[in-house]
């Protein structure tokens, strides 16, 4: 074995050992996407799995890539929100063993100009440098509007990501937290297949597309029974 390919082995080898830990916390959105019109603000919902049989603790490290002047995010924990540029050693997550956590939002106003841009999100584990996640999102900025759809009680964003193999997410507002608002979930040629109560108290509605098998399906929103609109929704493998 030559000295180069010597020198290559060892370099892998330990290496391992910071790859492997990399993965004790998994991101299980596909891509966090803003996208809309100029001087719209979006809340998007980031989804951790703790794949260790340990609690871990992980804190905001920096933050790589661009937001434009005229753009603003904010990071929330549940109802607590911080501006990263300006608190970001306040922004520390806990997880419990397995835990799949969804209290992580990212809130986006979207600014005054049209223009694309991207950026991540590090997070380190406070007992090792080694354990690392990356949260990668990206924004358009254009002059059309966006599909969400709109109700008297209830906002409506895009399912999202669209076409999807692992989870979708879903987010909403209910307006009016009295009305009775719910997903249902139907095959191609109108079989049911789920059906999701939406939660005033939350934002964001999760569900689980692995359990699908790859195709075309529809999601219908029903408020206090009555069928409000429906979407397409596609499954990969």
């Amino acid at each position: 074995m030559n000295t180069r390919l010597l020198t290559l082995t060892l370099l892998v080898f330990l290496a391992l050992p910071i790859l492997a830990s990399a993965q004790q916390v998994r991101v299980l959105s596909e891509g966090v996407e803003f996208s809309g019109k100029i001087g719209s603000s979006q809340r998007k919902t980031v989804l951790l799995h703790n794949e260790s049989t340990q609690p871990k603790t992980y804190l905001l490290r920096n933050i790589k890539g661009s937001i434009g002047s005229s753009q603003k995010m904010r990071i929330c924990l549940g109802d607590q929100c911080f501006d990263p540029k300006k608190e970001l050693a306040k922004v520390v997550l806990k997880l419990a063993p397995g835990e799949i956590y969804t209290d992580l939002y990212l809130d986006f106003e979207l600014g005054i100009a049209e223009t694309v841009g991207s950026f991540d999100l590090v997070f380190v584990n406070s007992e090792s440098l080694r354990e690392f996640f990356i949260v990668e999102a990206k924004y358009a900025v254009t002059p059309t509007p966006n599909s969400d759809f709109s109700h008297k009680d209830i906002k409506l964003g895009d399912i999202y990501p669209n076409p999807s193999n692992r989870v979708a997410q879903l987010d909403y507002t209910l307006v009016n937290p009295k009305a009775k608002a719910k997903i249902t979930v139907t095959s191609f040629i109108g079989n049911p297949i789920a059906e999701y109560d939406l939660d005033p108290s939350r934002n964001s509605l999760v569900i689980q597309v692995s359990d699908f098998q790859p195709g075309v399906y529809f999601y219908t929103l029903f408020v206090d029974n009555k069928n409000v609109v429906t979407k397409k929704l596609q499954v990969k493998k």
